[in-house]
């Protein structure tokens, strides 16, 4: 189990990082699917701080700190579950696997934690 729980969130880890580090360098793409749901630009640096401190509390977990690595991951759902909640109501669904996917991915993490840390 504990194999399954470091791949599990070492994805996730990656996953946040790098949707983080790309919403700070602001591409188009980006730029034009948070416009199309209502989300100004000026927000993409705050939300990438809240995906880069997800995947630095998983980081944290993964290094001997469980209970920031569950908040980490509690925090992620929370979220995603936001972002999906966002499209929905935008009714922007051709872009949904991707705050789904990340959805996916911080819901495993959060389980894989509650499973494995004391």
């Amino acid at each position: 189990m504990f194999i399954a729980y470091v791949i599990v969130v070492v994805v996730t880890i990656a996953a946040n990082a790098g949707v983080a580090a790309v919403d700070v360098l602001r591409p188009a793409l980006p730029l034009a699917n948070s416009a199309e749901v209502g989300v100004p630009p000026s927000w993409l640096p705050w939300l990438a701080a809240l995906k880069a401190a997800g995947a630095a509390g998983l980081l944290l977990g993964l290094l001997g700190v469980p209970y920031l690595g569950t908040a980490a991951a509690t925090g992620l759902v929370l979220f995603f579950v936001g972002a999906v909640a966002v499209h929905i109501r935008s009714r922007v669904f051709h872009n949904f696997a991707f705050p789904a996917g990340y959805l996916g991915l911080a819901v495993a993490s959060l389980a894989a934690c509650l499973l494995v840390a004391p």
